[in-house]
């Protein structure tokens, strides 16, 4: 069994739901999940929110967050969590951002930086990497990681 359809399994078992706000993954979170079967169960949706405009209109970032943080930072994902828990209405939320490439971003944040953020129960999972990797390939990465990691605190709490 892999680590997703354990996750919808325990996410089940646990009556939870799950939730994401993805930028530079682009939705690939949400499709991983509703791959498998049963994941109507768990999953209410996902915010693709691959612009900073998006970011601010949608899920509700302050502007003045971004310019001070940068989109591409542990704040910001952090935000697009909390923010993407209340405005789904689940007990998890996931949140991706980061820079897939091919090149440095405005803010100059170089190619391969990646932040991912887990909310849960009150708390939040910061997940920082610096990877050399394909896009493409750095996104499934990151998508792994963070179920990988959500499995891991929700089977490790009360």
């Amino acid at each position: 069994m892999n680590n997703v359809q354990k996750l919808i399994d325990e996410l089940a078992n646990r009556n939870l739901t799950i939730g994401s706000v993805e930028s530079f993954t682009g939705g690939l979170f949400a499709k991983v999940i509703t791959d498998v079967s049963g994941a109507s169960q768990v999953y209410k949706g996902s915010i693709v929110a691959y612009s900073p405009e998006v970011k601010v209109n949608v899920v509700g970032i302050p502007q003045e967050y971004i310019d001070e943080h940068g989109v591409v930072s542990y704040e910001v994902c952090q935000q697009m969590a909390i923010k993407g828990q209340k405005l789904l209405g689940v007990d998890v939320c996931v949140a991706f951002t980061g820079n897939a490439g091919p090149a440095v971003c405005e803010e100059g944040t170089e190619v391969g930086t990646c932040y991912m953020s887990i909310v849960y129960h009150g708390q939040a999972w910061p997940i920082p990497l610096k990877l050399e990797m394909e896009r493409n390939t750095l996104k499934q990465y990151c998508v792994e990681a963070v179920i990988s990691t959500v499995l891991s605190i929700i089977t490790q709490s009360k």
